[in-house]
């Protein structure tokens, strides 16, 4: 008889049922969020798992690597699909949560998703730092302008060198503008500076990164959109056709049908937010600046903005690039051969 397993990972500790395969639960018990634990308890359970479910989450991917070099038989879930397969439930807890994802272990009804390379999670991470520091600088920036818009006092436009030389100008002789100006701006440096090395250790990522080199070749993509693409996508390999781009990223629209009613609605804004912002970055830059070697892509997108508006164009143009861009690491050929084939 078959045996199916289901894990709800926390901090400390995880809930884990298993079930056989008429769905009837043999064992539930807690064990610590740690690997070892977790493979231990398998281990002794004295029969094999025809499968172990987990959904992906912050510490799912650490948890799921060293299963998988156990051996054990683990698949990573998407959590939009498992949390849409959870609606039903009348009571949500840690425990019905282990027993449902066993349950969909056993129906198979699931969607496995890639768990990242560790190449490929350590560049997220610098990309997500840098993010942040680059919000909270913009925040300070922010702040320090609403606050001597109070006062009458306008900063006006700047640039990062100038803005806290342009600050002290105006907070001069004001001392408790004085005293706030001081405190932010001390702050602000701090934030500029960090924010400056992640500059400098992101471009030399993406010289260094011969997948995200071979993306820059795109027209409007530089070292960010290179490296959010590259790191999302992974392995090009696990994907069999490029078109899987769009609906990976949520730039395909939503389809509803029941009976006589069929209509399409907006983009499904799944996967990844960030590779979709890069994307429609990219595609915002194609569309409004004068780029070279992209007069095809633009002329496509703009053809579609007289139809349809520019948003739907850039949108549009979004989607093509994911195709293109996929295409291009699947064939490891720089854009200009596989840009409109």
């Amino acid at each position: 008889m078959d045996y199916y397993a289901g894990i709800d990972v926390s901090l400390e500790c995880s809930s884990v049922c298993v079930v056989d395969a008429s769905g009837k639960i043999v064992r539930e018990v807690k064990v610590a969020s740690e690997p070892v634990a977790l493979i231990g308890w398998f281990r002794s359970l004295g029969f094999e798992l025809a499968r172990i479910g987990l959904e992906a989450g912050p510490l799912s991917q650490w948890l799921y690597t060293a299963m998988k070099h156990e051996g054990l038989a683990v698949e990573l879930l998407e959590t939009r699909h498992v949390s849409d397969a959870f609606k039903a439930m009348p009571v949500k807890s840690d425990r019905n949560d282990a027993r449902n994802i066993a349950q969909l272990m056993r129906l198979g009804w699931f969607r496995p998703v890639h768990c990242k390379s560790m190449s490929a999670q350590e560049t997220r991470a610098m990309l997500t730092a840098r993010k942040l520091i680059q919000a909270k600088l913009q925040d300070i920036e922010n702040s320090l302008r609403g606050i001597l818009r109070g006062f009458g006092l306008k900063v006006g436009k700047t640039t990062k060198r100038s803005f806290a030389a342009r600050i002290r100008e105006l907070v001069a002789g004001h001392q408790a503008l004085e005293t706030i100006a001081t405190a932010t701006l001390a702050v602000h440096a701090v934030l500029l500076r960090e924010f400056n090395g992640f500059e400098k250790r992101v471009r030399a990522m993406s010289l260094l990164d011969a997948k995200a080199k071979l993306l820059m070749s795109t027209p409007a993509v530089g070292p960010i959109i290179s490296l959010t693409f590259a790191s999302a996508i992974d392995d090009p390999s696990r994907f069999n056709s490029a078109k899987r781009a769009g609906p990976l990223f949520g730039l395909t629209p939503k389809k509803y049908q029941s009976g006589e009613t069929d209509y399409r609605g907006r983009i499904s804004k799944n996967g990844d937010a960030s590779v979709r912002e890069a994307l429609y970055e990219a595609a915002h830059i194609i569309l409004t600046k004068p780029i070279k070697g992209c007069a095809p892509l633009k002329s496509w997108a703009m053809r579609i903005a007289k139809r349809a508006g520019m948003n739907k164009a850039k949108v549009a143009l979004a989607r093509k690039l994911a195709v293109i861009m996929l295409r291009m690491l699947k064939d490891n050929a720089p854009f200009r051969t596989t840009a409109m084939a």
